[in-house]
């Protein structure tokens, strides 16, 4: 063992550094760096995982890029379909990376009860549909069954149902304008077998999900025209390369949008989260190391005479300074353990019995979401270790300053 370890690992342990005129201090520093780290905690895994929860929502719901006819407005509902044989369905011959193309069509219409009515589209989707992305909104009954004949269940979203006094195994009865012939609406009767809440305004107020062949017929659509594809990638961080990729694979007649691009209001609004993460990050970090280099120069004042003696017995600065280097870094790891200790487990808690509620209105989310990971509590404890450290190399100059003979006369 280093002397200069030896001497710290001293310095910390003494009964007469623990009751020094720098304990209050010591505990000041060790308790920024533990408040510090919890801060840093809580914003980065909630941040990031409101930030990963909105756009997961939004790729259940909407796919990663769409594919329409250029003629499909926000909602993608379409006059004109597209054929069902194309190049890139299923699959996208010489692009990697992509999950699955998945068809589908909306058609607008009206839901009629006994005392209301509600304006919804009818989103129809295929059996291959990516029906496990949807299930974890599922607040109530299963999911559709499309076997070989047409079916007639659907799911709806709870504030749609909440608005109409409508309950699983209700039959729904609604209303479709023709495009062409006679303007009588089509009328077709659903039954509710689930009912979702994904928290996004946009998916949750309008849409009612069933089969496509329903959308067919009343179009008066061949089995292989549909209203657009849905394409799901594998990885969402790639969304802008793989975009710009499928929009270069496709005819002329056909658009492609990325849901950052169709959603980009929603999408703007959590791109603020990193810039919101940094900043508390910067200012944690800035308490944390002032704190720890009052700390340092009280430690340093306090054991002048410790540091005259060490220097008359040939100790160089470098060495002293180490000393107490090694002695705020014993510091900050305490900080940081019980930082790590209640940081995590608060996030533990919320993570599995969700203490913290929000207004799913405002953040599209009923309770904060947590984000956990490995990497970043050790990215975090790490930055706070080297930031400080270096930090502290600037007070700890003080002590080349000091000569031994001022420093043996200091009382």
């Amino acid at each position: 063992m280093k002397l200069e370890y030896f001497i710290a690992k001293r310095l910390i342990t003494t009964k007469n550094y623990k009751s020094s005129i720098s304990a209050p201090i010591i505990k000041i520093a060790i308790i920024a760096i533990a408040l510090g780290l919890i801060m840093m905690l809580i914003s980065v895994a909630t941040g990031l995982g409101l930030k990963y929860k909105i756009r997961d929502k939004i790729s259940a719901f909407a796919g990663h890029v769409v594919i329409s006819n250029y003629d499909a407005n926000e909602t993608d509902l379409t006059l004109e379909p597209m054929s069902l044989n194309q190049e890139f369905y299923p699959n996208f011959k010489n692009i990697s990376g992509i999950k699955k193309v998945e068809p589908f069509a909306i058609k607008a219409g009206i839901i009629r009860t006994e005392n209301a009515f509600e304006g919804i589209f009818l989103k129809g989707v295929d059996a291959q549909y990516n029906w496990q992305a949807l299930e974890e909104y599922l607040v109530f009954g299963r999911l559709p069954k499309f076997e070989e004949a047409m079916s007639q269940e659907v799911l709806i979203s709870e504030l749609v149902a909440n608005r109409l006094e409508l309950k699983l195994g209700d039959k729904i009865t609604t209303h479709f304008l023709k495009e062409t012939g006679n303007k009588l609406p089509n009328v077709r009767k659903f039954e509710i077998v689930g009912i979702f809440n994904s928290g996004l305004q946009e998916f949750d107020s309008n849409f009612v999900i069933g089969d496509l062949r329903q959308v067919q017929r009343l179009n008066r659509w061949s089995a292989d025209e549909v209203g657009g594809f849905e394409v799901v990638l594998n990885d969402f961080d790639q969304i802008e390369e793989k975009g710009a990729a499928i929009y270069l694979e496709l005819p002329p007649t056909l658009n492609s949008r990325t849901i950052v691009e169709k959603y980009g209001n929603i999408f703007n609004w959590i791109a603020m989260f990193d810039f919101n993460i940094a900043v508390i990050l910067v200012i944690m970090v800035v308490v944390a190391s002032i704190n720890m280099i009052v700390a340092l120069l009280v430690l340093i004042l306090e054991r002048t005479q410790m540091i005259g003696v060490l220097k008359a017995l040939g100790a160089s600065n470098w060495t002293i300074r180490k000393i107490f280097l090694y002695n705020a870094a014993y510091l900050i790891f305490v900080g940081l353990f019980w930082g790590n200790l209640l940081g995590i487990g608060m996030l533990l808690v919320q993570q599995h019995f969700g203490v913290i509620q929000l207004d799913p209105n405002l953040y599209y989310v009923k309770e904060a979401p947590v984000l956990l990971r490995f990497t970043d509590v050790l990215w975090l404890n790490g930055g706070v270790v080297v930031i400080c450290l270096l930090v502290l190399l600037i007070p700890s100059y003080l002590i080349t300053k000091i000569s031994p003979v001022s420093a043996m006369r200091f009382d």
